[in-house]
């Protein structure tokens, strides 16, 4: 019997949702000047602390903390809101407008959240010039008025091009320290190259990260395919983490090979559970990365990973080439896919086949409310066709590449550890 062939043409967009529990907000915090003239003083506070702040929860929980975010404005100042990363609903935008303290330049908008938060945001700054706030193009709009927060250092590179997105992290989240580069250790080598490609038309580029200890390592390399290498590698420097890693011992010397997607229309097309792409990566990549680096054809020591769609396609490439990817590393993986009569239809191909010689590592944030529902149950299905190994994890997070890289450290240590 032939493999179900994937659905075609399907919508570009993830299933319309609302967010099932309104935002936890809270009313202005108590350190807020209580008159105009306290307000130099206040901002004077703000840009040595840093923003957003962060506050004893109002109900007393140890577990919990107030988080405010802040603008300054100016006479000009219509209205300002902040989009924390899935603390916010495109549907519901009115609530993350922030509220003009009166009287003064202060623009403030507070939210509780557990210990273990961390998030990227956008501010977006109405400062007039554009149509009004019951225009119905007005959200549109105010979402093109963007700006840097001034009183935060603390920004990642943001997907595809622009500024820098700043980011937030309270003193429970997960550290990223395996992510900065550490004097003494051994580095290994990244080049770019293009790479022929039939199933794909043309050529791709792709990134290669060979491990400082390879010439010293007479066996076969592990493998990690790691997709969206355009944002991982230039942008992230993921070749830092696997330094560190390789040289703490919490993974062996690998080979990496991190491909292009080009742009987001390519991405949608490529990503999307289709067979000529895992081919790419099966067929195509992997035999291309053995011409230079002795890499093993273990599928046991090979990981593909990916998020969002890549994780989606990642889980895809180890079901349908489980002789070539024995584990897949999903993180926030689109699982919901597609958005139609065929939904969740990767969840049903597995639900309906014997179980494979494959390890599944998922991940997802808890504020993906969109994400979640779809995501419990790939989970419950995996453990009915007897994937007692598989990883299921939720942290405190969003749809987002600060969570999603240490989740993609964690996964690494977890499938290559040798740690079963």
């Amino acid at each position: 019997m032939s493999a179900p062939v994937p659905p075609q043409g399907t919508p570009r967009h993830p299933p319309r949702l609302a967010r099932p529990h309104a935002l936890p907000r809270l009313a202005g915090p108590g350190f807020l000047p209580t008159s105009p003239a306290g307000v130099e003083e206040f901002w004077a506070d703000v840009r040595r602390r840093g923003t957003p702040l962060v506050s004893p929860d109002p109900e007393g929980s140890e577990e919990h903390a107030a988080v405010t975010y802040l603008w300054r404005g100016t006479p000009a100042t219509r209205r300002v809101q902040v989009m924390p990363n899935k603390l916010a609903d495109p549907r519901a935008p009115e609530g993350n407008l922030m509220e003009r303290l009166p009287g003064t330049d202060v623009w403030h908008w507070t939210v509780r959240l557990r210990r273990d938060w961390r998030g990227t945001y956008d501010i977006h700054v109405d400062e007039g010039g554009g149509p009004g706030p019951d225009d119905p193009a007005y959200w549109q709009w105010l979402r093109a008025q963007r700006r840097a927060d001034p009183y935060n250092s603390r920004t990642l590179p943001r997907r595809w091009s622009g500024d820098p997105v700043a980011y937030a992290e309270l003193p429970g989240a997960p550290d990223a320290v395996d992510w900065e580069p550490r004097e003494g250790v051994a580095r290994g080598t990244v080049r770019d190259f293009q790479v022929p490609s039939r199933q794909l038309g043309g050529q791709r580029r792709v990134w290669l990260y060979r491990p400082a200890l390879a010439a010293r390592q007479p066996q076969e390399l592990p493998v990690l395919v790691l997709l969206d290498g355009e944002h991982w590698q230039p942008r992230l420097g993921v070749a830092h983490l696997l330094d560190n890693l390789i040289a703490d011992g919490r993974i062996p010397p690998l080979a990496a090979v991190l491909p292009e997607s080009v742009d987001a229309g390519t991405r949608w097309a490529e990503l999307t559970c289709r067979p000529e792409f895992v081919a790419f990566l099966a067929d195509e990549l992997l035999p291309w990365v053995a011409g230079r680096l002795p890499i093993t054809e273990d599928p046991a020591r090979t990981v593909v990973s990916g998020q969002s769609l890549g994780g989606l396609t990642a889980a895809y490439a180890a079901f349908t080439a489980p002789h070539r990817f024995g584990n897949a590393l999903a993180q926030s993986g689109s699982f919901w896919w597609p958005d139609g009569p065929d939904a969740e239809w990767l969840t049903g191909r597995l639900a309906a086949s014997p179980r494979l010689p494959v390890r599944f590592w998922l991940s997802f944030g808890e504020q993906e409310w969109v994400a979640l529902p779809a995501a419990r149950r790939l989970r419950d299905t995996l453990v009915a066709a007897g994937y007692q190994d598989a990883v299921y994890r939720e942290f405190n997070g969003g749809h987002d590449y600060l969570c999603w890289r240490t989740e993609l450290a964690d996964g690494l240590v977890g499938l290559l550890s040798g740690k079963r």
